[in-house]
């Protein structure tokens, strides 16, 4: 049996389920291939969207015309902005989900989406055919795909978003079970063809905490952790139905403690990870509790998280508890917190080892080097987090619909415009030797890239490309009218000397002469809400703002004002370095004839083969004089 489409997405997770819908979005004929139906979108691990950059990935995400945002707010149960006692370019908003209902709304999206079918099947093989490229000679494109089924998938463009499912083995103490996730195969066949081609591959490995049976944990031990009560959220989009928002829910905190340690310890001969049975590398950033004891041995104590996984089930997860050691081990260690002292595990933690690919061997479209028309997304390129998959898996399914246009268009994020455009480039010209985890620290541009305007910085590129729909762009230039009107408000309403009597309430430093009302904004002790109880003019000018987004307004503005001069001053940094990215590499070019270049740039830039001398700047290894001689040898 065989089907034809333009675009075929093999894998159901958070990378899969946008590269589909962003390409059936833009109008291609489209099908999602996955293993379970039931498990779309399934979150593997934390039961949690967003966090510090994450959060910022899912806004530009949704600013973008993508469904995660508005996904997640539609299944929050706790909503939380951290990092608010810092500068707004660190403002990070995070949900706890209900984890069967966020399935289930992502089917619900995807079951009837137009140009997009669905199949429950698993590809074990690629099907390429020869082309001809002017710079090249001949290569390959992709031309389909062949299942476990024996069905026939043909297709312009392949999106491969696997996660860690290609050669999957999860470990839990000495045990071994092969598969991608705990009840589920592994996928074999696609590592050894694309390694037989020339593609590289290593492997990675990752973990998961034990989850507990809510009814067994005595609550009373543990302290409460309440979500945010205000108007943020994910997506710029209104909720489409707030009576329906589910309840938010506590998550708590607890604490290991000595003879939970003891017994972790008595584990660790046991441990795949320190008795030579796992040899990749795992997660800097999320590490195993018995990762945190070797680490940390000074330490007596481990903050632990029981977040819940949704409003109908008992289910919890410990986060920071994530272990593959032996089941008896956890569950002993467990017992000897005192909230957990009764507590039953409805599955342990384990640890999990699968292929990816390294992601030098990717273009910025996220589409192959070696292969035409075959693009990777998600784990499969070294990353790890749903939001990083997410994020990927939106440029690749809309370069995925670019591609069978037929046309020289594509779709690349710079550094400058999103967190998605840092991650990608992190991971194209860099590489990973771990996997990646996105950090506000790793953008240089932070303070342009804040989770208050991913839709100023990136809804027009998704209208224009047709995936952010008629209603998100009316919204926005809505926004953008509004939040200008507030600023020229402030920068033209007189504020009297009168006024310092309003100050002295306020433990405001007094005005010596009268000032535009800006300036009373800009300083740090005072705020736009907190002047508009002493402003009439300011009170009602809010008043006349949509009551839905006014805050949404308010805050936007005011970050604006207060920040303007870094913002001015970064922009103005982005854009000298956004002159080299417009000096282009020829892709024929042969590095290892430059003998200026030294020994370790040749080689990197043969590899890594950037399109730009922006990107080649950013390799490591390529010393700021290289780049000076291919700038010279290039007539600049």
């Amino acid at each position: 049996m065989t089907f034809e489409y333009d675009v075929l997405v093999i894998g159901g997770g958070h990378a899969g389920c946008e590269a589909a819908h962003a390409a059936a979005r833009m109008g291609a004929k489209t099908c999602l291939i996955t293993m379970d139906m039931n498990k779309i979108a399934q979150m593997s691990c934390n039961p949690a969207v967003g966090g510090i950059a994450k959060g910022q990935i899912v806004r530009e995400i949704d600013a973008l015309g993508g469904k995660m945002g508005e996904v997640i707010d539609e299944c929050s149960i706790q909503f939380r902005m951290l990092n608010c006692s810092k500068g707004p370019a660190m403002w990070s908003p995070r949900s706890q989900a209900d984890r069967g209902k966020y399935i289930w709304a992502w089917r619900r999206i995807l079951e009837n989406l137009p140009n997009l079918s669905i199949w429950q099947d698993m590809v074990t093989e690629f099907i390429f055919e020869p082309q001809e490229d002017v710079s090249c000679g001949t290569t390959l494109r992709i031309a389909g795909a062949i299942t476990q089924m024996d069905v026939v998938f043909k297709a312009k463009s392949v999106v491969l978003t696997v996660g860690t499912f290609l050669n999957g083995l999860m470990h839990i103490g000495r045990t071994m079970i092969p598969g991608g996730r705990v009840g589920e195969p592994a996928s074999y066949g696609l590592t050894e063809q694309l390694k037989a081609m020339g593609f590289v591959a290593d492997r990675m490995k990752t973990g998961t905490p034990v989850r507990l049976n809510g009814r067994t944990i005595d609550f009373s031990l543990a302290e409460r952790q309440e979500g945010d009560a205000d108007f943020h959220k994910f997506s710029y989009l209104p909720l489409a139905d707030e009576s329906k928002q589910l309840p938010s829910l506590p998550c708590w905190t607890i604490y290991t403690n000595e003879k939970v340690h003891e017994i972790l310890r008595s584990g660790l001969p046991d441990s795949p990870l320190y008795n030579g049975q796992i040899q990749s590398i795992g997660p800097r950033y999320c590490p195993s509790i018995e990762t945190k004891l070797v680490t940390f041995a000074d330490k007596n104590q481990h903050m632990l998280f029981l977040e819940p996984e949704g409003t109908d089930t008992q289910e919890y997860y410990l986060n920071g508890f994530s272990s593959s050691l032996p089941i008896d081990v956890q569950l002993e260690a467990l017992r000897h917190i005192p909230a957990l002292a009764h507590v039953e595990a409805y599955r342990p933690g384990y640890a999990i080892e699968y292929d990816f690919f390294d992601p030098t061997q990717l273009r910025h479209t996220l589409e192959t080097k070696l292969v035409s028309g075959l693009f990777f997304a998600g784990q499969v390129n070294g990353t790890t987090g749903y939001e990083e998959a997410a994020g990927q898996g939106l440029v690749a399914g809309v370069n995925a619909a670019l591609k069978i246009r037929g046309v020289d268009e594509e779709f690349v994020l710079g550094r400058d415009e999103a967190y998605i455009g840092v991650l990608i480039d992190d991971l194209v010209t860099k590489g990973v030797d771990e996997p990646y985890r996105m950090f506000t620290s790793r953008a240089e541009y932070r303070i342009l890239l804040r989770q208050d305007d991913a839709d100023m910085r990136l809804t027009p590129r998704g209208y224009q490309l047709g995936l952010a729909t008629e209603q998100r762009y009316q919204l926005l230039l809505e926004k953008q009218q509004l939040i200008e009107k507030v600023i020229q408000f402030c920068e033209e309403f007189h504020v009297k000397l009168s006024f310092n009597e309003v100050l002295a309430q306020l433990n405001s430093a007094p005005l010596k002469e009268g000032v535009k009302l800006i300036s009373l904004v800009n300083r740090p002790e005072l705020n736009m809400l907190l002047l508009a109880n002493y402003v009439p003019e300011l009170k009602d000018l809010f008043a006349s703002l949509p009551a839905n987004r006014r805050d949404e307004i308010i805050e936007a503005a005011e970050v604006r004002i207060k920040y303007a001069g870094y913002i001015e001053r970064e922009k103005l940094v982005a854009e000298k370095i956004n002159r080299l990215e417009k000096v282009r590499l020829s892709p024929s070019l042969d590095y290892n004839s430059l003998q200026q270049l030294t020994i370790e740039a040749r080689q990197k830039l043969s590899r890594i083969r950037p399109e730009n001398i922006g990107q080649a700047s950013r390799i490591p290894g390529v010393s700021p004089a290289d780049i000076n001689i291919l700038l010279v040898l290039m007539g600049r």
